[in-house]
């Protein structure tokens, strides 16, 4: 048999099996899965260096399938080769038979690809279309620092190429230089509704490519000689040779004309209808197929890897890197950013572990990242992924499947164009570390399009679910001073999972020591009363004790929590707020949903009576030339928190 025969005639024999495990299913896209049969059967009986066996083996190399709907056709290579499924180090074999699982309860075969559900092929959840590149590189980048011979491909639809991080992620390889990550468009003509547009069209593709610094080579994606040689020509490209794409023509529903053109996208053929497909199927295989037997298909095993010897130590104390940064009369001064002591910490942590990487998006001299950059013995593992933050995020988790700890940071406004990113990530079980800089309303001058505001919100509400391993979906921290950002920054390194900080743009003044301990999970009472009892977090924290002092003066004894963490231990906080007659006031200089939200529900979960009264940006802000005025604009300034909290218990204010 020859190999064009023999590649023919398995993609016909995987087509046969998405049809039969999505009409088995009731729903998937057979169709879509179909015009990849080819591409994914040159890859992965042919190609790709890997092992079946052992999917993750660090050496092999990795297939990201952005167009996740296709997983069928992946699903059933895998089965074909009896590839290992399952969670943790519990693995088997895939069987035939357990195709007809798909998309059950209990099947690690999910809709949309997802190895937190036992299928470790793939090193991230996609289907959420635009960020598998993304993803590519950051592999693509971890095997270049340990100097891994592997390659990433990764297949795009040309419908989801219409997504901007495509084109993100395109300039990135191109800035990286990363010739081991082969993007595959898939250009079958269709999507969900209609037609692509002719800009998405395989010669418009091509010449976006080009322009863009790619080789770019246009195939017809059910030859199977043409893909081999052009997947071929990729691996025997010099590591100095301009990265390189593919842009193959396909038919979406290949071999069955019953199921091509528009009308079946996310729709299985069913009885009758997959009965004449699979009779379509069978007549397409007469004449590209042979019934002589060979091993025209190999798959070839990566390279043997000895893991080498890892050495960490222990990150310094926040005094210590001052002093060692040659800050000491500004650690005397009592004030430093948050900021600030985020760069600084994060410097000290790349020297401690050389897994941690750090990525910007052109404003580490703002948030303080260029400390690590601009550090000679870190630079190598500093990722300048300018004003492209979805690829940022994408890439930082590509960063964490190949085992490495990333750190993102920009502006906490400009995180919010990665939300969906962010969201697969934590569907992916990344370990990925977000830093958002200038929150809040406290850099004043800017306006609110450099405000982070509705961020708390939408990272508290990851912190209500469990991930995959139990464990909060997110941690949202908001550090008063320097020596909790410091430490926090620590304590996100050390966890296994995702951790998002917000920093602020003033010098604040210490709150705290080197001998204060925090935790994710954590709260720090500051004062303990018996009147009220004021939650707060972040630069609120210094707004609130200057509201004390003047509480005091009317005779108010309250005390004041700092929650810098969310989820928290809520019977701590539920106890003193019990202690204070059930009076709380929560105050947070962003929109609404986040602390005051987060401190209620627990005060719901509990089933006792509180009262509780929230402060927060309820307002659009605009520029003011001080963080006072500012302040006093959305009313949270101290003077505002003093008599709200004096009407709670009934004392009048002038």
């Amino acid at each position: 048999m020859s190999f064009e025969a023999a590649v023919h005639a398995k993609a016909i024999q995987l087509d046969h099996l998405c049809l039969e495990m999505c009409a088995g299913a009731g729903s998937g896209h057979p169709s879509s899965a179909m015009s990849l049969g080819h591409l994914v059967t040159v890859l992965m009986y042919h190609t790709m260096r890997w092992l079946p066996d052992h999917p993750k083996y660090a050496t092999s190399d990795r297939l990201v399938l952005s167009e996740g709907h296709a997983v069928p056709i992946v699903y059933a290579a895998m089965a074909d080769l009896r590839g290992a499924v399952g969670r943790g180090t519990e693995r088997e074999p895939l069987s035939l038979e357990d195709l007809g699982t798909l998309r059950e309860n209990d099947s690690p075969l999910d809709g949309h690809p997802n190895p937190m559900e036992g299928f470790p092929f793939f090193d991230a959840a996609t289907g959420s279309l635009g960020q598998g590149l993304s993803v590519a590189a950051g592999l693509g980048l971890a095997a270049r620092h340990d100097e891994l011979e592997k390659r990433i491909y990764c297949l795009i639809g040309d419908g989801e190429a219409r997504e901007g991080q495509v084109w993100e992620a395109i300039d990135f390889l191109i800035d990286y230089e990363l010739n081991n990550v082969l993007p595959i468009f898939n250009c079958n003509g269709y999507g969900q509704a209609d037609r692509v547009s002719n800009q998405q069209s395989p010669e418009v593709l091509a010449a976006k490519l080009q322009a863009a610094g790619l080789e770019a080579v246009v195939i017809d994606g059910h030859s199977p000689e043409v893909i081999r040689d052009a997947f071929e020509a990729y691996r025997s490209r010099s590591e100095d040779e301009k990265p390189m794409a593919v842009v193959a023509k396909t038919v979406k529903g290949w071999g069955a004309p019953c199921l091509q053109g528009g009308g079946w996208h996310g729709k299985p053929p069913l009885d009758e209808k997959l009965a004449e497909a699979q009779d379509e199927l069978k007549a397409t295989g007469v004449g590209l197929t042979s019934t002589l037997a060979g091993d025209e298909l190999r798959i070839y095993p990566p390279a043997e890897y000895a893991a080498p010897e890892r050495t960490e130590s222990e990150p310094m104390t926040f005094n210590q890197a001052m002093e060692a940064r040659d800050m000491g009369l500004i650690l005397r001064s009592g004030k430093f950013a948050t900021r600030k002591a985020y760069g600084l910490a994060l410097r000290s942590l790349g020297h401690a572990d050389p897994n941690v990487f750090a990525l910007d998006g052109d404003v580490r001299n703002s948030t303080f990242s260029e400390w690590f950059a601009n550090d000679k013995d870190l630079a190598e593992r500093f990722v300048e992924c300018k004003i492209a933050e979805q690829n940022m995020i994408s890439v930082a988790a590509g960063l964490s499947a190949a085992g490495k700890i990333p750190f993102c940071s920009s502006f906490a406004k400009f995180i919010t164009r990665g939300y969906d990113q962010l969201e697969m990530a934590i569907n992916s079980g990344a370990n990925l570390k977000i830093v958002g800089s200038h929150a809040g309303i406290s850099l004043a001058a800017d306006g609110p399009s450099q405000m982070g505001l509705p961020d708390v919100a939408w990272f508290r509400a990851f912190t209500t679910i469990r991930d995959h391993y139990d464990n909060p979906g997110c941690y949202l921290l908001q550090p008063a001073d320097a020596y909790a950002a410091y430490a926090l920054t620590l304590a996100m390194a050390d966890y296994n999972g995702v951790c998002y900080m917000r920093t602020i743009r003033p010098d604040v003044e210490f709150i705290y020591d080197n001998t204060t301990v925090f935790d994710l999970g954590g709260l720090e009472v500051l004062t303990e009363g018996r009147d009220l009892l004021i939650v707060t977090a972040g630069y609120m924290v210094h707004e609130c004790n200057m509201a004390l002092d003047a509480l005091d003066k009317l005779g108010i004894d309250a005390s004041l929590v700092d929650l810098y963490s969310i989820p928290f231990r809520s019977e701590q906080l539920l106890d003193l707020a019990n202690a204070n007659n059930g009076a709380i006031l929560t105050v947070e200089d962003n929109y609404g949903a986040g602390i005051g939200s987060a401190v209620a529900d627990a005060c719901t979960e509990s089933g006792d009576a509180f009262t509780i009264e929230q402060m927060f940006v309820k307002r659009i802000p605009k520029s003011a030339r001080t963080g006072e005025e500012i302040l006093k604009q959305c009313g949270l300034h101290h003077t505002d928190i003093t008599k709200k909290a004096a009407r709670m218990v009934g004392v009048a204010t002038v």
